[in-house]
């Protein structure tokens, strides 16, 4: 089966077991929680409702972790492929950097042009001028 090409349209992936499993049961296990305390106060329910938001706590923080790593390492490498496309990559900011990594080689000269010009500042708007999508299928 061949891959899907990906483009602005379809590049949002989501990850089923944190998305759709572990996220949702953590958020409906702490409205339980605090349904359960306000109906039978108790310390120990109320502790149950403070672990409970410890663990949507957990749960988002180490998607974020995950996130801002990748955003670093993306970062990295579109430095690099910046100055080998002869472009000073100093004037862009990471969300910049990160939103041009899905342009292709052959358009990044344009594109970095336009985004300093213009001072494009929104990933969204950077990513709807890239033609030619140049896939990233490992970001999480």
């Amino acid at each position: 089966m061949a891959e899907e090409t990906q483009s602005y349209a379809s590049h949002r992936k989501y990850y089923w077991p944190h998305h759709f499993v572990a996220m949702p049961i953590l958020i409906l296990n702490f409205i339980w929680r605090v349904v359960v305390v306000v109906r039978w106060w108790s310390w120990t329910n109320l502790w149950e409702v403070v672990l409970a938001l410890g663990l949507v706590a957990l749960m988002v923080s180490v998607r974020v972790f995950a996130v801002r790593l990748q955003d670093r390492i993306i970062r990295a490498e579109e430095r690099a492929r910046l100055r080998e496309a002869g472009i000073d990559p100093s004037k862009y900011s990471m969300g910049q950097l990160i939103a041009m990594r899905f342009c292709a080689d052959e358009e990044l000269p344009e594109l970095a042009r336009a985004v300093a010009d213009e001072n494009l500042r929104s990933r969204e708007a950077i990513k709807k001028r890239i033609r030619n999508w140049r896939a990233d299928r490992h970001r999480i």
